[in-house]
């Protein structure tokens, strides 16, 4: 977990420089939170929080769990990870293990604080790993249906064309990333999903 530490601490730095907010909605992950540049335009009403991490696995979010989501004291967390320790080559059931672990730490310290799991995408340059995605979101998923707290939003269908392939144009030229499409479609479903 030593590769994540300088960026952790700059988030780190960051909650300490901003004023306590209540009502505050907390956006946690990977770089696909990371990324998502236009938070506080797309949900306005919930004072979206940033705490994503480029690069990160659900392994390490479980792991910073107290350093970065403990001080926040969050109305609800918007949760995406599990990406990278797929692209890492981990299996499907240990990523399930990494999610267990993740939900015992909510259970522990914020058990009464919703969250929405947003379900890994299949992209273009994951494509090869596809059947792995699904089977994880699925153990995920399956999860999740047992804790009261949590909810699973599908994020990898609407970036799928009819074909079942992902839609070029919703990532950007990595094939990895989304592109301002791909967030557009993100925003919609969470927006839809009315978890908050």
């Amino acid at each position: 977990m030593i590769w994540y530490e300088d960026e952790v601490r700059q988030l780190e730095a960051k909650l300490k420089a901003i004023p306590p907010t209540p009502n505050r909605v907390v956006f946690y992950g990977s770089s696909s939170i990371r990324l998502w540049s236009t938070l506080d335009q797309d949900f306005p009403q919930t004072n979206p929080l940033n705490l994503g991490f480029g690069g990160s696995t659900l392994a390490a979010c479980a792991w910073f769990f107290e350093r970065l989501l403990m001080p926040t004291s969050p109305k609800a967390i918007v949760f995406y990870a599990g990406d990278n320790d797929l692209g890492d080559g981990r299996h499907p059931e240990e990523v399930y293990l990494f999610f267990r672990a993740f939900a015992g730490k909510m259970s522990q310290y914020l058990p009464d604080i919703p969250v929405a799991y947003l379900s890994i995408k299949i992209s273009p340059a994951r494509w090869n790993i596809k059947d792995n995605i699904r089977f994880t979101n699925k153990l995920i998923a399956d999860e999740v249906s047992k804790l009261p707290e949590f909810r699973t939003i599908d994020m990898t269908t609407p970036l799928l064309g009819a074909d079942g392939r992902p839609r070029r144009e919703c990532f950007e030229s990595d094939g990895l990333h989304l592109s301002p499409l791909g967030y557009q479609a993100w925003q919609r479903v969470l927006r839809e999903s009315q978890f908050f």
